[in-house]
């Protein structure tokens, strides 16, 4: 214990330039995944290999807003923990501060605008005077006073931002949403969020505004205008008023010594035909080192050419410190959710391990141009497999003949198969691999990634164009809009992600739905851009209404002439992946090496369990906690437990029943020396119950 305090007391915490000590016993979660290198790292050692199977709970936090009975509210939230108060984002998108001993509430705010979109969590920013926290909600960005939860007038219009200023281009929707904690640098807010993934997304520029007044400082333009590195990579000009995307919604990584940001982002947008946007598209789907203090450039890799399979750089890259040809290199790994990782010098942005260009199919859809090649590293050994064929298909898997037969005719084999009218299987999944939890690392250069791998299938089929003068109904529209995520039957997917529509008169009024579709909830983005006329045809669509009524056609676009059939992950009759277990992993990683020192399943059925079937792993969502005692603590399976895994071996110590499932990663800190872990259990994917309670841990 005495050590424990004696560290606390000699840690500091610098955000934005300024420094405070933490009292005495306490030590801090500083900021999303834990510091600026988001290292998902703690030196507390309180908790460790020999005491941890004493674990408790030491007190529970509704946080209010799950909606429990259509179970599809989430929480994403990593809370942060600042001077014995902890600051996170309930299940219904309010911001609140609790004590971090207790679990009593001080504060919670009540914005009415949410956006409706969920959270993974706040920023703090203080110059020892004021203290404040900001706060993504629907299309603002909040500044409120840490203290009492109140705006802080003097930012922006009343408290806050209005981020859709500044990134408008002609035909886009005003979808936006900054619900990944931003980046602290000195007395800068560094910003990225989330956009629609459709032709209407507004453009993706990274940009930094001030804490105090909310005055912009400076842009970075992901999509290049005329004279700036990147723009012939867009062969079709002027690409910012006709394309969107390319922001950079997973959060960022900052080296504040050395006042560099690293900045991973997503695909342009359409996600899955870019016909529109010929050329390798800089800067999307890139890993970008940027100045922190005036947006410069300084270093880029694009990590996947003309995306078009959704393959956006999905968490943080990770900031390390690794031995590598006998030399200590500072580094920066970003993983992805094709099971890569790809590793660079943090400064010169040159790869440590080989990487190669490598060719691919060329045998697109109508209108599509490919790269001809895209970069596979040599190291570090891929976390994921990476071909899914009839040979993969699960020992237990139900129906397997039918399912034999479909994936015979599929296109399937390799990590960049250009999608058709025919059924596409990606492998892993469209959201990975890696997803939006990111890795742990620490100090000895050891990655600790979890990951999923279960195969998805899409395929691209022709929109039905209409002449203005030809009416269209609401199936049709619903068709258009809605079907990709929703199915075409209604049904939704098979794991609640995208929930069934079928008998939605009996669960929501129409208002609510009109509420959601301005809004947007959950993973669905706000569909406000769509007239009323539309909106109220497929709303009678879907409230069974006859076919809805038919309406005047708008002039649509025929620039993305496809849409695609949905994100379909693939399951038997019995609800399990067709594809070979593991379908859920953790992996420990050497960067040193490029090496796996382990992989274990993450998660278990425990029906499957009980017939004598070793743990295959589950679908998974958020990410691990390293602590200096050498554990690993890490919710994200579906199965709803909390696991304390040792570091060394990945040998499972412990395990918690949660309240709901923990589709988050979790804090530690102490307050008085005594140490905690704290995990949001808000549930509501993977078709698991919702939950509204952050549930804390300790030693008895």
């Amino acid at each position: 214990m005495k050590s424990i305090i004696l560290l606390a007391s000699a840690l500091f915490v610098s955000i934005s330039g300024f420094v405070f000590l933490p009292g005495p016993g306490d030590v801090d979660w500083t900021e999303y995944n834990g510091d600026g290198s988001k290292s998902h790292y703690s030196p507390l050692q309180q908790i460790n290999k020999e005491n941890v199977r004493q674990l408790q709970p030491a007190w529970t936090y509704a946080s209010g807003g799950a909606d429990t009975l259509r179970n599809r509210s989430q929480m994403q939230c990593n809370p942060i923990i600042i001077d014995g108060i902890l600051y996170g984002v309930s299940a219904g998108i309010q911001a609140f501060a609790i004590h971090a001993a207790t679990g009593k509430e001080i504060w919670k705010t009540n914005i009415e605008e949410s956006g409706g979109t969920l959270s993974r969590g706040l920023t703090y920013w203080s110059d020892n005077q004021s203290k404040r926290i900001f706060f993504g909600a629907g299309k603002w960005l909040h500044a409120l006073d840490a203290k009492t939860g109140k705006h802080v007038e003097t930012f922006g219009a009343n408290g806050k931002i209005d981020l859709t200023q500044g990134i408008e281009r002609p035909g886009a929707d005003d979808y936006i949403v900054s619900n990944t904690p931003n980046t602290i640098y000195k007395n800068l807010i560094i910003v990225g969020g989330r956009l629609a993934e459709f032709e209407t997304a507004l453009l993706g520029d990274v940009r930094a505004f001030d804490v105090n007044t909310g005055k912009k400082v400076w842009t970075f333009h992901t999509i290049p205008t005329k004279g700036e590195l990147g723009y012939d990579t867009w062969k079709n000009q002027p690409a910012r008023q006709l394309i969107g995307g390319a922001n950079s919604w997973a959060g960022m990584a900052i080296d504040r010594k050395r006042g560099i940001v690293y900045v991973p982002t997503g695909s342009a947008a359409y996600d899955f035909y870019g016909g529109n946007r010929p050329g390798d598209n800089l800067f999307a789907n890139c890993l970008i080192a940027l100045d922190a203090a005036t947006g410069k450039r300084l270093w880029h890799f694009q990590l996947v050419h003309h995306d078009i399979w959704d393959r956006d750089l999905p968490a943080p890259p990770n900031l390390v410190t690794v031995t590598h040809k006998g030399k200590r290199i500072d580094a920066v790994a970003q993983i992805t959710k094709q099971g890569y990782i790809f590793v660079f010098d943090r400064v010169t942005g040159k790869p440590l391990f080989p990487i190669k260009e490598t060719a691919f199919p060329q045998d697109a859809i109508a209108g599509e141009k490919l790269s001809k090649t895209q970069p596979i590293p040599a190291l570090p050994v891929p976390f994921t497999r990476q071909h899914f064929t009839s040979k993969d298909l699960n020992p237990f898997v139900a129906d397997r003949d039918s399912i034999a037969s479909l994936l015979s005719k599929a296109r399937t084999g390799s990590a960049y198969i250009p999608i058709t009218s025919d059924m596409t299987i990606f492998y892993p999944g469209t959201d990975g691999g890696a997803q939006w939890g990111g890795a742990a690392s620490d100090p000895d250069g050891i990655l600790y990634v979890p990951a999923k791998e279960i195969p998805v299938y899409t395929s691209l089929i022709k929109k039905e164009i209409n002449s203005e003068k030809k009416g269209v109904t609401g199936a049709s529209l619903y068709q258009a809009n809605c079907a990709a995520c929703h199915g075409a039957d209604k049904s939704g997917n098979h794991d609640g992600s995208y929930p069934s529509l079928v008998s939605i008169d009996k669960r929501l009024s129409i208002s609510q739905v009109e509420t959601i579709l301005k809004q947007g909830k959950g993973m669905m983005p706000s569909f406000a851009h769509i007239s009323d006329a539309t909106k109220r045809a497929i709303i009678d669509y879907l409230y069974n209404k006859g076919d809805g009524p038919q309406i005047a056609a708008e002039k649509q676009s025929e620039v993305i002439p496809y849409r695609h059939t949905g994100y379909n992950r693939w399951y038997d009759r019995n609800g399990y992946p067709v594809s070979t277990p593991p379908w859920g992993t953790l992996t420990a990683v050497d960067l040193n090496t490029g090496q796996h020192k382990w992989q274990i399943p993450l998660g278990e059925y425990k029906e499957l369990t009980a017939k004598g079937i070793p743990p295959t792993g589950t679908d998974n969502y958020g990410g691990p906690l390293v602590t200096a005692s050498g554990l690993i603590f890490i919710a994200a399976s579906r199965d709803e437990q909390f696991r304390a895994i040792d570091k060394k071996t990945g040998k499972v110590l412990w395990t918690a029943q949660l309240p709901a499932a923990g589709y988050a990663s979790a804090s530690t800190y102490s307050v008085d020396g005594k140490q905690y872990i704290v995990i949001a259990c808000g549930g509501g994917k993977l078709n698991t119950k919702s939950g509204d309670k952050f549930v804390a841990f300790a030693l008895p």
